[in-house]
């Protein structure tokens, strides 16, 4: 049964996939846990923060913890163990078959199946080049949340620049992106890299959106210069001490918070 629409690439690989994806997943679907689920995404309580929290910091963290999508409800593991059932056998992938995948589990409802396609890119990102980027920016840009956007950063754009540095300059371009997603998936996409971090483009990056107004942009520059401090603890100390009054009070605190 083929899926393809549109500019998705024909694959036989990705029609086994996804006849089996959507035969096996269902039968690991906890209805009870999936409406917890999405009630905690629709309507998360201000409780769960400190007390001392920024009230305006945890209203717009409130207004994107929508009901992004509906959850089959199955645990990480569980839907990991039924992933190995649904990959049985298959053979390696090319980009193609990645492309196709990874665009056919974005159109189907539940968030799982974008979890699957993630892990599955994760898993296969040394088969992807340069061209897979546009196909990142889309999986990146649609029904956008940071839970799929985090792993595509950090787990497959940032190997995908590691092996090709010319693709530094299609990061230059992210992080100017007016898309709050994109421009997240720029300050991350180094995490992990430690002595071979592009410290140049690290700090660019982070004064370029340190007055971004999102939560999650903020959030994510304290996050990644935090990362960096677990290599070059002097080099993010010496970096906040100087921008303090341009960094966010949030990303300060955020990348000293291990030091």
């Amino acid at each position: 049964m083929s899926r393809s629409t549109g500019s998705v690439p024909d694959s036989a690989l990705a029609d086994t996939v996804l006849d089996r994806l959507t035969t096996v997943y269902p039968k690991g679907a906890d209805p009870a846990r999936a409406a917890k689920v999405r009630a905690y995404m629709k309507d998360i309580s201000p409780t769960v923060y400190p007390k001392g929290a920024d009230p305006a910091r945890a209203a717009k963290v409130r207004a994107y913890m929508k009901d992004i999508s509906p959850f089959l409800g199955i645990p990480t593991p569980e839907r990991r163990a039924l992933s190995r059932t649904v990959l049985e056998g298959t053979p390696r992938p090319d980009e193609r078959d990645c492309t196709a995948i990874a665009l056919r589990c974005w159109a189907l409802e539940e968030r799982e199946y974008r979890y699957f396609a993630v892990d599955y890119l994760r898993r296969h990102a040394k088969s992807l080049s340069a061209g897979f980027l546009p196909v990142i920016r889309t999986l990146v840009v649609t029904n956008s949340w940071w839970d799929t956007v985090d792993l595509l950063a950090a787990r497959v754009v940032g190997p995908l620049v590691s092996a090709d540095p010319k693709l530094r300059s299609v990061m230059d371009r992210w992080i100017e992106d007016p898309d709050m997603w994109v421009a997240r998936t720029a300050l991350l996409h180094q995490l992990g890299h430690k002595d071979t971090t592009d410290t140049t483009r690290l700090f660019a990056y982070c004064l370029r959106q340190a007055g971004h107004p999102d939560f999650f942009v903020r959030k994510a520059i304290g996050w990644c210069l935090r990362e960096y401090a677990k290599t070059d603890p002097a080099a993010v100390r010496d970096f906040v001490g100087q921008y303090r009054d341009v960094l966010s009070p949030l990303s300060a605190r955020e990348a000293l918070k291990n030091l």
